[in-house]
């Protein structure tokens, strides 16, 4: 046998020329024909500043693209069960691959959706306990608490051809691993009846708490005096067993009160009724106030808590139930099922330890799979997102990260970093939305979108190597290796907040002083209990002004002046000046143009294909009736106003005739958190994350609080923004406020007058106080992860 060694290197094959996506003139959103092309198989990083076009680009050109084009490969039947997706506005898009999008979006709040139902975890530990456990109880469906029991028995028809018909009996029965209490919730509510009355009080004394409830007058209350079921004369406190049912759950009955014949009911129906089926957000504040005091969630004390039933919870593998192993940190439940030696469920055994040590490798050891889904946060979402994708052999896919780093202490970005890495180097492209230096970094190929925000923004400002970017004259390049210093001088404390035994979740009794008048920086790795100390343990009151990552709710209706509540004054400010009323003034109320209704565009629905959108015709996109454009105030209609940015709108607002104060003070607040190119009316789903987080930090500094309470806020900021946010937070300390930040950015980090540091690790290996001084001690004498990463940030 001889080998070959004078073989040819063979010809480019037609097929390798395809190695580029190719994006020729996107103009979605504030894009300005955008022209780029984009190397397959590479990691390819997308920077800019904050509302740049970069999401526009990556999530609502190019994904969206290659989402709509594997819809349209389906057939027209299945496509008419699947969202329309509109082609985006763009001239040519080649190249493109399968596309898979790992967002922030936060997951589903419902408390039955937990860590380990949004992955494929608990579906395997269902199948493993139905196989291993003792005593058997039944199928997988046994053990999940989404599942309840159900069982039936009946005749039922049977039909066998003309004239055969005969009825049969039927047994049906399926067995759930649903708590029957609490109906796989965990937790039960529970109304507390000293919020509701006094009990040593009687009805003619007036022993109702509740707001608006009088004895003398008001009609609910004379229901109960004189409905004969009770003795309006006698303490509550004193009712007989009989009397204390009627008044709290007597069924509804007609009753003659004064003469009229009204409906008697007990007072906790009554109460569900009239307070707890009503939206809280529409409430007035003092009933809201109410209900928040009256109604307690506890634990449920049938199922502990676990949300399954008393057999889900007897089957064990030998001394574990499937609540236990739910429970266990997820590197601790690695470990077990890798003790596991059962030939019979091997493969099972496999693919559940390649889940469970995923979630480890992507630094979320610290979960357990009955954490409810909607308490992780939109960086440890998005990370668990990336769990079923970690073994997958697919290749040549593109997956598409939007700010993967976010929530991520910078010992934790490196071990994203590879994540990253990994993906790229099995043959898949990798498209990344960031802000991040360290990630940045690692680029094969970057592409910064810019100059500005908003109508500033959406052309490329470079394409190439990290080198060029560095090189550039770009705003990403020339803050690309900045570095705050840290503080010659701190500001002393004005006092303290006090915070003894704290243990929520993994907190071990932490007692300590968050210092008052100062900005204070809580710290430590993903998972050490950061939000947890400050937002489980800083009491909640008009004192206290908390910004968390909560989603900011809106459709395309809703823009940045009707989420502020800048638009209020400005329509009272048009309506006086011209004589009408407000409502005119509203595209959502009598103003709106008929044709459209406010909408300013004609939706068309085509069935199973995307349905269009054109701008109407009557309004011209305006979105008010032509007669409400006719009222000015200084020489501008409302749709003008609207169309202003908000520099334009604060300098408008500030003087001459259209004088407003009120909302010359909201405009001021956009402008200091950096959104002074966002227009009034632009629609909040054209706005990204980042400008979602400063619009709503924006609307809560019109509130009047001694304390701000705020969660990671860079989140979302270019490297030239956060330096603006400091400037911000210094403004907000220096006008007598105190600020609490929780934050991972070591910018934030070494402008703070006080850093509270947590861990030393996540889970069980956090919750307690590592280090707790200024930042120039944790860096000279600290020996924490922090502090090994503040030092090299600040160059000590």
């Amino acid at each position: 046998m001889t080998t070959r060694t004078d073989r040819q290197s063979p010809t480019l094959h037609a097929s390798d020329s395809h190695d580029l996506i190719r994006v020729h003139g996107a103009r979605v959103n504030n894009l300005k024909d955008v022209s780029v092309e984009i190397p397959k198989r590479r990691l390819t990083v997308f920077t800019g500043v904050s509302g740049s076009g970069k999401s526009s680009l990556v999530f609502s050109t190019i994904a969206a693209e290659s989402q709509r084009m594997i819809n349209e490969t389906y057939s027209t039947f299945v496509q008419g069960f699947m969202p329309t997706l509109a082609r985006p506005e763009v001239d040519v898009l080649e190249g493109l691959t399968t596309a898979i999008t790992v967002d922030q979006q936060r997951m589903g709040a419902d408390p039955r959706s937990t860590v380990g139902t949004a992955t494929d975890a608990n579906a395997m530990l269902r199948i493993l306990f139905s196989r291993l456990g003792k005593p058997h109880i039944g199928p997988p469906s046994a053990y999940s608490f989404n599942t309840a029991s159900v069982r039936a028995s009946g005749g039922i028809t049977v039909e066998r051809g003309a004239a055969k018909t005969r009825t049969v009996k039927a047994t049906f029965n399926r067995t759930g691993g649903m708590c029957t209490r609490c109906e796989g919730r965990g937790s039960v509510s529970d109304i507390d009846l000293t919020q509701l009355y006094d009990d040593s009080k009687s009805l003619a004394e007036g022993a109702f708490t509740i707001p608006g409830w009088k004895s003398d007058s008001q009609w609910t209350v004379q229901v109960y005096a004189q409905s004969g079921f009770v003795d309006p004369d006698k303490p509550i406190r004193a009712y007989t067993k009989k009397e204390l049912q009627a008044f709290l759950y007597g069924e509804p009955v007609k009753v003659k009160v004064n003469g009229v014949n009204l409906t008697y009911e007990g007072l906790i129906p009554k109460i569900q009724k009239s307070f707890l089926s009503k939206d809280k957000e529409a409430m007035q504040p003092h009933i809201r106030a109410f209900v928040e005091r009256a109604v307690t969630f506890t634990t449920c004390p049938e199922c502990d808590g676990t949300r399954l039933s008393e057999g889900a919870r007897s089957s064990r593998i030998g001394r574990i139930s499937i609540a236990d192993a739910c429970a266990m940190e997820i590197r601790n439940l690695a470990e077990w099922v890798r003790g596991l030696d059962e030939p019979s469920v091997a493969p099972l055994l496999t693919a559940l330890q390649q889940t469970l040590d995923s979630f480890e490798e992507i630094g979320l050891g610290y979960l357990s799979l009955d954490r409810p889904a909607g308490t992780l946060s939109g960086g440890e979402a998005q990370r668990v997102k990336m769990v079923r994708h970690l073994g997958s052999s697919l290749t040549d896919i593109t997956y598409v990260f939007d700010e993967p780093t976010i929530g991520l202490h910078p010992h934790d970005i490196q071990r994203m970093n590879n994540l990253l890495l990994r993906l790229r180097d099995k043959g898949n492209t990798v498209l990344v939305v960031e802000h991040k230096p360290e990630t940045i970094a690692i680029a094969d190929h970057i592409v910064d979108l810019g100059p500005g925000a908003g109508s500033e923004g959406g052309t490329v400002c470079f394409e190439g190597t990290v080198e060029g970017l560095r090189a550039g004259d770009t705003v990403t390049g020339r803050h690309f290796d900045d570095r705050a210093t840290l503080k010659e001088s701190v500001r002393k404390p004005t006092g303290a907040l006090e915070i003894r035994g704290a243990s929520a979740h993994n907190l071990r009794d932490v007692d300590v002083d968050i210092p008052l008048g100062v900005l204070t920086v809580v710290t430590g790795v993903a998972g050490s209990g950061k939000s947890s100390l400050v937002h489980g343990s800083v009491p909640a009151g008009e004192n206290v002004v908390s910004v968390d990552q909560s989603p900011i709710k809106g459709s395309r209706r809703s823009n940045p002046a009707t989420y502020t509540g800048l638009l209020d004054p400005i329509r009272k400010a048009f309506a006086k000046a011209n004589g009408v009323k407000p409502a005119l003034f509203s595209a959502n109320s009598e103003g709106a143009c008929p044709t459209c209704n406010g909408a300013g565009v004609i939706f068309t629905d085509l069935g199973m294909m995307a349905g269009t959108s054109t701008t109407c015709e009557d309004c011209e996109g305006k979105r008010f009736d032509s007669s409400v454009l006719e009222y000015h105030l200084g020489g501008r209609d409302i749709s003008e106003v609207l169309a202003m940015s908000v520099a334009e709108a604060e300098e408008f607002f500030g003087a001459g005739e259209a004088r407003t104060p009120a909302a010359h003070r909201v405009l001021g607040h956009l402008a200091d958190v950096g959104l002074g190119y966002l227009r009034l009316g632009q629609p909040l789903t054209t706005l990204s994350g980042g400008e979602r987080q400063r619009l709503k930090l924006a609307t809560h500094m019109t509130e009047k609080g001694g304390v701000y309470v705020l969660d990671e806020p860079t989140a979302g900021l270019h490297l030239a923004d956060v330096r603006q946010l400091l400037g911000l937070l210094d403004r907000l300390v220096d006008s007598g406020k105190s600020v609490i930040v929780v934050e991972h950015h070591q910018a934030v980090m070494a402008h703070a007058d006080w850093i509270i540091d947590l861990g030393p690790g996540a889970g069980h290996d956090g919750g307690r106080i590592v280090f707790e001084g200024t930042p120039a001690d944790l860096v000279a004498d600290g020996s924490t992860l922090t502090r090994e990463h503040l030092a090299a940030y600040v160059g000590a």
